[in-house]
């Protein structure tokens, strides 16, 4: 992809490593940073040698939220400064989009699955764009906080649909009607992420997961496997699943891959998974689905 100015952006053995790049403001979120996260998602959609893709932070912090240099008018639509930079990132209902769903849903649109390690700080949106992710680990030194109403505002970056989906609803009201931080013990407490471990073994750990993903797995497999976990998640009845199941396994029985899952377990040996995400992207509609009062 073209040079960032605010994130590094890396792909190496079928991971794609992206790294929010302003430690010397604990990566707070800017609206570059989020065009130059849109982009990268976009880039490693369309690079079928890319397998999972990896997001952290530089330094010593993951996302301080967003940067609040510009005071008052930081959040303020009717600054011309404020519209101009989010010139691009469209309308919903006649206002402007929020620059963290702008991101936020990028990433639930992945094609690859996608794992945060929460190196340090995560407040405000340096939280809730993590939500859609489907594994978040964590260092023993992060922080998190969805400090929106201690500072006036609301959650965003659709994490009243994410946050209690993935805590429930009473851990979610706790954490967004106190707004306070809390430590990675009560993230994991809380099921906000998966694992704490030591900061010096978080990438590696992050790394390991991810090369397990990308060396014994099918590729088509897996992006068809997390649209549907994540679009089920609305569904009203398992008869929804069923029929995408349904669908699934009907075509992807017939695949190259199948045979190939099948044949390299039966001569004990590493799968070479021939198929292509690109070639099967019909079978699960992409998810999320954008409404068409929203278009």
């Amino acid at each position: 992809m073209a040079d960032t100015t605010e994130i590094l952006f890396d792909v190496s053995d079928g991971v794609a490593v992206i790294t929010l790049n302003r430690p010397d403001r604990l990566n707070a979120f800017t609206t570059t940073m989020a065009r130059e996260l849109v982009a990268a998602f976009d880039a490693t959609d369309a690079d079928d040698d890319v397998r999972v893709v990896l997001l952290t932070g530089a330094g010593r912090g993951f996302c301080a939220g967003a940067d609040l240099r510009r005071g008052s008018a930081t959040f303020d639509a009717n600054d011309k400064v404020r519209a101009a930079e989010r010139a691009g990132f469209g309308t919903v209902d006649g206002v402007l989009r929020d620059a963290g769903g702008y991101v936020s849903l990028r990433i639930a649109a992945s094609r690859k699955p996608v794992i945060v390690a929460i190196n340090g700080p995560a407040v405000g949106v340096g939280a809730t764009m993590t939500l859609p992710a489907d594994i978040r680990l964590a260092s023993d030194t992060a922080r998190f906080g969805f400090v929106f109403t201690r500072r006036g505002l609301v959650p965003e970056a659709a994490s009243s649909w994410f946050l209690p989906r993935i805590v429930g609803i009473s851990q979610a009201m706790e954490w967004v009607a106190t707004g306070r931080v809390f430590d990675a013990e009560e993230a994991l407490a809380g099921r906000l992420v998966s694992r704490v471990m030591p900061g010096d073994t978080l990438l590696s750990a992050a790394h390991s997961l991810a090369a397990e993903i990308a060396e014994n797995t099918s590729a088509v497999s897996v992006s068809l496997a997390r649209q549907m976990l994540w679009s089920m998640l609305g569904a009203t009845t398992p008869w929804e699943a069923h029929r995408l199941d349904s669908q699934a396994i009907f075509h992807l029985g017939q695949s190259p891959d199948a045979t190939e899952g099948v044949t390299s377990f039966l001569e004990k040996r590493t799968p070479r998974f021939p198929g292509r995400i690109g070639d099967y992207s019909e079978i699960v509609p992409a998810w999320p689905s954008r409404p068409v009062d929203l278009t």
